[in-house]
């Protein structure tokens, strides 16, 4: 009978990253992958920006890269601000809890 493991998700940025309590284990917190993550999205929304300036203007023809680089970054914010979403409803049900 083969048993097949999970595998943990893998967020964006955050490959370096061990488990917790392995010895030798990345300091990488919260704060640090939020950051890294908003960066990544901004930097998809940037580049796909600049790629329908240049499409706008003749400087290059390639509509299927433009449209790729569009349909990235909006999927990218979409995912982003779900997980803010996420976030705020984990804050708001910790601050229900009775202590």
């Amino acid at each position: 009978m083969n048993t097949i493991a999970m595998q943990p998700v893998a967020l964006p940025g955050a490959s370096q990253m061990k488990a917790p309590g392995v010895a030798g284990a990345a300091d990488t917190g919260f704060s640090e992958i939020l950051s890294r993550s908003i960066a990544e999205v901004n930097g998809q929304s940037q580049e796909s920006d600049l790629l329908v300036k240049g499409l706008a203007a003749g400087e290059h023809a390639n509509i299927h890269e433009t449209m790729i680089a569009m349909e990235k970054s909006g999927i990218s914010f979409r995912m982003m601000t779900k997980v803010q979403q996420k976030v705020i409803d984990a804050y708001r049900e910790i601050m229900r809890m009775q202590i």
